[in-house]
């Protein structure tokens, strides 16, 4: 089987989802033919990626999520005017991915949460049948958890994975445990995918707690914890430092950002403090490691997931840096959660192949609407 891979090069969870099925697809004997990733003016492929996928891999322009510089909060309506303004170029982008996959001619398109494949297939309609793959479609599920209120983000959220989707035979939902699948909406329930880095480590118990820092909001909230707690060892890994090991006092340490080193330290550390990223937390439950998820400002997906990996048992949801709320959970963490987690991330190899195989014999194409395509030409075209 020949398969093409289309991703979205925002953040580091698709791009190592791809990695991992990369991995998984070559293992089983098939055949990456390469990698559409999606890119902004400011943001190219990373080279973590460029490194370790063996395919060619061609970027195409694709508009980017808009982040608040200062608290580095989601900015929905900035997004969205994005998009607008880049709908000429947008519309070239889709045209240049609807020829790569007809003369790559691939058994099937696997798309990692990226808006040029559904775009592509609701306005061009490609002929070699596509999958997505991606946490995000598990909002189309029935018990998936939602915050409370927060109308328009969740409207918007729902929009946008949408968007990502049309055409698509299957939506392939990670999930951080076994849920029903519900092919009505065409929605399977698949383990996470984990890069190998992650999955090679033996865990150890730890002293210590584990932060990933990237917003200056985080690093201030970490530095009101220790004061607090001043007795309790804490490493974080914070995108402001610029040397490896930057100790503030014996029981504070920070370091620069560094994916490798990061796993390193979750493999042997007691709990980790992260944004509610599904990758990270996801990686913290193979090694049997609770996770205080804290959503980044007006980030609906990750408030989600925080409610989700809570009820999934993977640690507790806050939306703060709270050592309080984490200190009295961790009695509560059922320690045989890494061992279940970890027997569910197994049955991902039978179940990703039993996928694309049923995609690339498929028995019927899904409609993406006539109407709609014929409107969005209309308007990526003026």
């Amino acid at each position: 089987m020949r398969v093409l891979f289309l991703v979205q090069g925002e953040g580091r969870g698709h791009l190592t989802q791809a990695l991992s099925l990369a991995q998984l697809l070559q293992i089983a004997g098939h055949e990456v033919v390469g990698a559409i990733v999606g890119i902004t003016a400011d943001r190219d492929v990373p080279t973590f990626f460029s490194e370790k996928f063996s395919a060619p891999i061609t970027p195409v322009f694709s508009p980017g999520l808009v982040y608040n510089a200062g608290t580095n909060a989601l900015e929905p309506v900035k997004t969205t005017l994005q998009a607008l303004r880049y709908a000429k170029p947008f519309w070239r982008s889709l045209v240049q991915v609807r020829d790569i996959i007809e003369k790559e001619q691939p058994d099937v398109v696997v798309n990692f949460f990226e808006m040029l494949g559904g775009m592509t297939y609701a306005l061009l309609r490609p002929t070699v049948p596509m999958v997505c793959i991606a946490h995000q479609y598990m909002a189309f599920h029935s018990n998936f958890q939602r915050p409370k209120g927060q109308w328009l983000y969740r409207q918007a959220f729902k929009l946008n994975t949408r968007l990502t989707c049309f055409g698509a035979q299957e939506l392939l939902a990670l999930s951080f445990d076994k849920q029903p699948d519900e092919p009505h909406k065409r929605v399977r329930i698949v383990p996470p995918l984990l890069r190998q880095e992650v999955t090679e480590l033996k865990p150890t118990a730890g002293d210590f707690l584990l932060a990933y820092v990237t917003q200056p909001g985080l690093k201030v909230e970490l530095l009101k914890a220790h004061e607090q707690h001043p007795d309790i060892r804490m490493d974080g890994f914070h995108s402001g430092v610029t040397i490896p090991d930057q100790a503030i006092d014996d029981t504070l340490t920070f370091h620069a950002i560094d994916g490798k080193r990061f796993v390193e330290f979750m493999a042997c550390c007691k709990a980790i403090v992260t944004t509610a990223g599904f990758e990270s937390v996801c990686e913290a439950a193979y090694l049997g490691k609770p996770a205080l998820m804290i959503p980044q400002s007006n980030h609906y997906e990750q408030a989600c997931n925080a409610i989700d990996g809570q009820r999934a048992g993977v640690g507790v949801a806050s939306d703060r840096f709270d050592l309080d709320k984490l200190i009295n959970y961790l009695p509560q963490y059922d320690k045989q959660l890494s061992e279940r987690f970890r027997a569910w991330h197994a049955q991902g190899y039978f179940l990703f192949l039993a996928a694309l195989n049923r995609a690339s014999t498929p028995t019927s194409k899904p409609s993406s609407g006539g109407f709609f395509q014929t409107r969005m030409r209309h308007l990526l075209r003026s």
